[in-house]
This record gives structure tokens, C-alpha cells and sequence, in this order.
């Protein structure tokens, strides 16, 4: 991580470059590959058994996912071919958040489910 101007952080790659010559479906493309990166850690999918993984912390996983629910969906008609792709990935976390939950949510309450409708 860099530093921008008034001190924020800027991901290593961003930095290099003017954010002002960034297309912005490369900077929605990119939070959303952080977010679901970060979801699946907290989901514990790195690990060989997810219900050991030291990173594994459901709560902070739906809030990745919904954060992520909200980006993708409301950002889908500017992201052309990477909108399917971002789409599968979020279905894929939220399906994995169902399964590795003691008590799964009803359909339609699961992360990021009141921006996409339930999955199953």
C-alpha cells in the first residue's frame, strides 16, 4: 500500500498510476476481487477444513459478502463481460457462507441476499 494525498491508502498497482486514467469498471472489478477475497478467508476457504482456519470469522464474512452484494449489483450495468463472472463468484460465498453456518439463514436472509434474492 501507498499513500495518496491526505494520507489514505491506495492498493500497491493503483498508485502507479493517475486514479483519474483508471477506468472506473477496473476500480469496481477490483473492489469487488478485494471483497471476495477477504469474504473467503473470513469463510475459512483457504484452509483444508474451513471450520479450523485461524482467519474464520462468519460475522465479518457477511459483512464482506453484503458489502459485496451491494457493489456488484449496483454496479452490474457498467461492468459489461466482468458483471457474470463477479456475479458467480458472489453466488459461490454466499452459497459457501450457507453451508458452513451452524444454523443457515432462511432464504432470501443470508448475506447480500435482500440485493440479489435468495440463493440456494
Amino acid at each position: 500500500m501507498s499513500n495518496a494525498p491526505g494520507g489514505q491508502d491506495i492498493p500497491d498497482g493503483i498508485a502507479e498510476r493517475d486514479l483519474a486514467e483508471i477506468p472506473s469498471v477496473e476500480v469496481i472489478s477490483r473492489a469487488a476481487v478485494m471483497l471476495m477475497s477477504s469474504a473467503a478467508e473470513r469463510l475459512g476457504l483457504s484452509a483444508e477444513v474451513p471450520a479450523e482456519s485461524p482467519s474464520r470469522d462468519l460475522d465479518e464474512a457477511r459483512r464482506l459478502i453484503t458489502a459485496l452484494a451491494g457493489l456488484v449489483t449496483s454496479s452490474a450495468e457498467y461492468l459489461g463481460l466482468h458483471a457474470g463472472p463477479l456475479r458467480d463468484g458472489l453466488q459461490s460465498l454466499q452459497r459457501s457462507f450457507r453451508e458452513e453456518s451452524a444454523v443457515p439463514d432462511e432464504p432470501g436472509q443470508g448475506p447480500g441476499e435482500r440485493y440479489t434474492g435468495p440463493v440456494w
